[in-house]
């Protein structure tokens, strides 16, 4: 006898424990009554991915327990319906397991202790998990279904133990965080699960912005050759179905295509910056525009996830400003229908040049008059948040924040840096990409083009740009992304070709800028390797290789 099982693609807050568990019965009731036979839910679906140290507070596991034994009352409404639901597990004879539960009419069927604890980039699973050693298999309807969490489908020796088992059909939990090659990647390793146990595999895929980073969605079903069977759609929550034939094969169903990176990305980040700012409460953001790209993408990416009447703009011109600046910026808020204020800062600059006149007698001016003028832009910022609530959206990039290239206190001052882990190359793409579709209804080419096309600069002295400290953005890029993402030596980086010069510049400020990079925002990560939790340096460093 065919049945369905019922994915649950679903965006869960980490800590609101009767929330989800609320959320998990009401797409419950939605399988149940669209005749399916199974409810799959993802990876720690019960308290949110990833609480971390929550897990070591005994009060916020006692209210987990409480969550989940309103899930087992509930599951009596459908005798049937048996629910795979991910959760956080205290052992009797102590210790905490990332687990899964197979429910069905108010009973524990059987559980899953996670075998294989992930211990890299931002998880750190050991910290608060023992590793469990058994398979769970359990039968649905003649089918032996066997269950797997996370990177335990990576691994032969847990998929091993549940074809032992007799596992006709694997469903996997994961709460795998995004990065550009992470939906691939996860594809294959599936598709190569699907095509090593000879079963067809469905995945319950977390979705939704926890701090620093993104669940994409994308949940998958595929047949025991690897094809996708069903695509969940990106970025969205979705009770996506499964059908199964007799043998466990799949049937056909709704596939989702899979973006480009750029429409990928696009929708990761508004996803990220809406979640900060629902999840965590604040009412609306505020940024400082420059005229120049980054603010601008900043600012298209905010509207597109909270609308233009949450969004609020300030322009902040010194006498560095180029007219064309303040007529782009005018021009972008026109276009985008947000709240535009001007604060000239000559005045506010004068009087802190004034004030630190006598201790810099007989010095000549420097960097530090430059900088200056962006801490009087971060503290008028931060002024405005804390009046009216709204949470402070930085612009720096990830070729600005590896190479120190911002100022503490001032341009890097704020609550939530959204385009922190995206190269200046890509963010030069995504404007581009942004122009050419309007995703969110919220308006067509929202970024004049001189914005793109002009030079970029930080209008802090006189023709200033940024090329006069930095190699060019293509170069300087690709060393960012060998040299931080993929651990290339120094060495290795000469081989290549790279100029000695530009290795030395760019290699020798990454290591000396660790100090800004620690005082940053938390913002989304996005590739391999971010330069927030996944870049785990010491300060006080004098390696160079």
């Amino acid at each position: 006898m065919s049945f369905s099982i019922g994915v649950a693609q679903f965006n869960a807050v980490v800590g609101d424990l009767q929330g989800n568990a609320q959320k998990i019965i009401a797409m419950a009731e939605q399988a149940h009554a669209a005749d399916a036979s199974v409810l799959l839910t993802p990876e720690l679906a019960l308290c949110g991915y990833a609480p971390q140290d929550l897990l070591l507070r005994p009060a916020f596991i006692a209210a987990a327990e409480d969550a989940l034994r309103d899930i087992f009352e509930a599951s009596r409404r459908w005798p049937a319906l048996t629910l795979v639901v991910g959760h956080a597990q205290v052992l009797a004879q102590g210790g905490l397991v990332n687990a899964a539960s197979v429910i069905r009419n108010g009973e524990l069927l059987l559980r899953q202790a996670k075998q294989v604890l992930v211990q890299q980039g931002v998880l750190d699973e050991a910290r608060y998990f023992s590793a469990g050693t058994t398979p769970c298999v359990f039968e649905q309807q003649g089918l032996r279904v066997g269950v797997l969490i996370g990177a335990e489908a990576r691994l032969s020796g847990p998929v091993q133990q549940v074809m032992d088992a007799g596992a006709q059909v694997l469903l996997v939990l994961d709460a795998s965080p995004f990065h550009l090659e992470q939906a691939g990647e996860w594809q294959q390793c599936l598709a190569a699960l699907a095509c090593k146990s000879a079963a067809a595999v469905v995945s319950a895929h977390a979705v939704g912005g926890q701090d620093d980073m993104v669940f994409a969605g994308q949940s998958l079903a595929l047949d025991a050759q690897g094809g996708v069977a069903m695509r969940a759609p990106l970025c969205r929550e979705q009770l996506a179905r499964v059908r199964l034939s007799d043998a466990g094969a799949p049937e056909a169903g709704e596939v989702a295509p899979q973006p480009g990176w750029q429409e990928a990305l696009w929708h990761v980040l508004v996803l990220a910056v809406r979640d900060y700012v629902n999840k965590t409460g604040f009412p609306g953001v505020c940024l400082g525009l420059s005229g120049g790209m980054d603010s601008a993408l900043v600012l298209a990416l905010a509207v597109d996830a909270l609308g233009a009447d949450r969004v609020r703009t300030v322009m902040m011109p010194s006498p560095y400003t180029a007219d064309i600046s303040l007529e782009d910026a005018r021009e972008m808020v026109r276009r985008l229908g947000v709240r535009y204020d001007e604060i000239a800062i000559e005045g506010p600059f004068a009087a802190f040049n004034a004030a630190l006149a006598p201790l810099f007698a007989g010095l000549p001016e420097d960097t530090t008059e430059e900088n200056l003028q962006a801490r009087v832009r971060g503290t008028l910022l931060m002024a405005l948040s804390n009046k009216t609530g709204a949470v402070v959206l930085t612009t720096s990039n990830k070729s600005e924040s590896a190479t120190g290239y911002g100022t503490l206190y001032g341009d890097m001052a704020g609550g939530f840096a959204l385009i922190k882990d995206v190269t200046k190359t890509r963010v030069y793409a995504l404007a581009r990409w942004r122009n050419a579709h309007d995703p969110y209804g919220t308006g067509a080419g929202p970024i004049p083009e001189r914005i793109i096309t002009r030079a970029p600069s930080a209008e802090l002295r006189p023709d200033q740009t940024d090329q006069d400290s930095l190699p060019p953005y293509d170069v300087l890029d690709a060393l960012i992304e060998r040299y931080v993402e993929q651990d290339a030596s120094i060495a290795a980086l000469l081989d290549e070709g790279f100029a000695a010069a530009d290795v030395e510049r760019v290699t020798r400020l990454i290591q000396v800028n660790e100090y800004k990079r620690r005082q940053g925002p938390l913002g989304p990560g996005v590739t391999r390797r971010s330069l927030g939790r996944d870049w785990r340096y010491p300060v006080v460093n004098r390696f160079r290789a």
